[in-house]
């Protein structure tokens, strides 16, 4: 069913949408560097998703020229010590017997190493992949850590010559935040597809735990915009602009009103995709 597993394709379409929206929003930042990461993590956790599909059939040759020989030798020890050719030779069968034993034994451990390969071997390639993911989250934190609501709220006076470089407007802040948010988001989807190639057990507390990681971060993003959104609504609004006539008097327009501080200037809604 196309609606019970994450669909690579589209969410990578859904990154290269974003990608392009952060470049063209913010052109010469570090975040749109970061986002073609994520997208070229993304390209290639997709291509290793369909690689791990398909079955390895070297290792399913090995795994059966290996059970072939264990098996051959348990008939041969079978049909060499199945009974005492004479009374005296009751001793050397028992040897014998106990010989096969531990050899069963051997190839069943053999086995179930063989059987389980394949498998460990797919791990192995998975976990690469979600450890990429997990730094790749940790370096998106990275570029919101500097990223303070409370700079552009009237604090500029309590900067030291050390402070970082904030430069952004109320309106660039919050989609910088935001393109954060959904690059975290983005980060644990891209880490739930493999368990659209393995269900072991592994693989599926891994994954836990990145989701759980992105989602802790992203948390921290979403309380500095709404930190943001309450200083806007909370700043007091800007006083209308006077005009003088000749004489120094004030025009009519002084006395109006100031604008209602929930008004949102124009173009300030956002994107379309937000």
């Amino acid at each position: 069913m196309p609606y019970r597993s994450l669909n690579p394709e589209k969410l990578i379409g859904t990154l290269e949408r974003l990608n392009q929206r952060i470049h063209e929003r913010f052109p010469e930042r570090g975040i749109g560097a970061v986002c073609s990461e994520l997208l070229q993590l993304a390209h290639a956790h997709g291509e290793r998703s369909k690689v791990l599909r398909k079955p390895n059939y070297w290792i399913w040759a090995g795994q059966g020229l290996t059970l072939g020989l264990f098996l051959s030798a348990i008939v041969y020890g079978v049909y060499k010590y199945r009974l005492p050719r004479l009374e005296g030779e009751t001793l050397s069968a028992l040897e014998g017997v106990e010989a096969l034993f531990n050899l069963v034994i051997l190839a069943g451990a053999a086995a179930w190493f063989l059987l389980n390969l394949e498998a460990r071997i797919r791990r192995g390639k998975i976990l690469a992949d979600l450890h990429q993911l997990r730094s790749i989250a940790h370096v998106i934190d990275m570029h919101q850590l500097t990223k303070d609501p409370t700079s552009i709220l009237g604090q500029d006076e309590a900067k030291t010559p050390s402070s970082p470089v904030r430069d952004m407007t109320d309106f660039e802040l919050v989609r910088y935040l935001d393109y954060c948010a959904e690059m975290l988001s983005l980060t644990g989807k891209l880490a739930a597809l493999s368990m659209n190639t393995s269900q072991d057990s592994v693989v599926i507390a891994t994954v836990n735990e990145i989701e759980e990681l992105t989602t802790n971060l992203s948390r921290k993003v979403w309380q500095k915009i709404m930190i943001q959104r309450q200083g806007q609504l909370l700043r007091p609004p800007a006083k209308p602009a006077v005009e003088r006539l000749s004489n120094g008097k004030p025009t009519a327009n002084e006395n109006c009103s100031p604008l209602h501080p929930f008004a949102v200037a124009d173009g300030d809604e956002g994107d379309t995709d937000f």
